[in-house]
């Protein structure tokens, strides 16, 4: 006999319960704040508000895209996320699959735990240590060179040093953290996979090519998958309090989140920031329907939807 829809609430009511404090959570801060999105076609007042501010169309779009900005930040944006997703699990997977054949315990548990700190370090703190690494003047980098007789390197002023410098502290900071995910789903392999393996006389390398790396593929995917979905999202974090306000720096390392807060904080232009929010929102969608249905084809059984 079916129960229908409230005899599976009451049947499932303690795993409710449990689930209702996320679903509050993002309801509040991420449903209820959708509302707002019509700034985007509004020219914004204090004395009407939100809802009451006069419409003005696309002409808050037209300004953004007309400011010369938009391509500079949609391509740093994608290019960087592109290449934090491709860098990040290339070394995750690596560092993964090193700790899983590492035979010592007490090794894997120190290094994995020396892995995972960084993730913890507050990006203010990181802009901190790199800007007393960079620094010109007196920066480490700088003082070493000179020490050597070398001419000094002024990072801070020079563009193109920038995008290596942000990839390889992004994986700094993210290797911990995905290496757990990459561990346990490399554990939860059946061991009898491996122990067969090695009676047929496979050699370590094999048995992670052949058993290890394909059995990750759901994980990847599903990593991949999440990662695509803000693939347009730039870490307003890292992105801010590595390079701060040098205008020098823009043209590499300016992406529509700290152009969006630049907007927003100097000019106080609600309606263009929302514009570009919005913008940066559809993009994002586009992206990850694309990516899904690439899937798809491919796998469906493996698709997010």
């Amino acid at each position: 006999m079916k129960k229908g829809f409230w005899g599976d609430v009451v049947q499932y009511r303690t795993l409710l319960l449990m689930l209702l404090p996320a679903v509050i959570f993002f309801f509040v801060f991420a449903y209820i704040p959708m509302a707002g999105i019509v700034l985007a076609f509004k020219q914004f007042n204090y004395s009407g508000g939100i809802f009451g501010s006069p419409w003005n169309g696309l002409d808050n779009f037209r300004f953004f895209f007309q400011s010369g900005d938009a391509w500079t930040v949609t391509r740093n944006t994608a290019l960087y996320n592109l290449a934090f997703i491709i860098v990040n699990n290339v070394f995750q997977i690596m560092m993964a699959i090193l700790l899983f054949e590492v035979a010592n315990k007490w090794f894997r548990k120190i290094f994995q735990t020396m892995m995972f700190l960084p993730y913890f370090i507050s990006w203010v703190v990181v802009g901190a240590i790199a800007y007393n690494l960079f620094n010109f003047e007196y920066g480490t980098l700088n003082v070493v060179l000179k020490f050597f007789g070398l001419n000094p390197i002024d990072v801070y002023n020079t563009a193109s040093y920038w995008p290596i410098i942000l990839i390889l502290v992004s994986a700094w900071k993210a290797v911990g953290y995905g290496t757990i995910m990459y561990l346990a789903a490399i554990t939860s392999i059946d061991s009898e996979m491996y122990e067969a393996a090695e009676i047929d006389g496979a050699n370590i390398f094999q048995r992670i090519w052949r058993i290890t790396i394909p059995n990750l593929f759901p994980t990847v995917i599903i990593l991949v998958l999440l990662a695509i979905g803000n693939i347009f999202r730039g870490d307003f974090g890292m992105f801010y309090n590595m390079v701060g306000n040098n205008g020098l720096l823009f043209s590499s390392t300016d992406v529509i989140d700290t152009f969006v807060f630049r907007s927003l904080i100097t000019s106080n232009d609600i309606g263009m920031s929302s514009a570009a929010g919005f913008y940066q929102s559809v993009l994002g969608l586009i992206t990850i329907l694309i990516a899904n249905y690439a899937v798809r084809k491919y796998d469906k059984d493996r698709a997010l939807f």
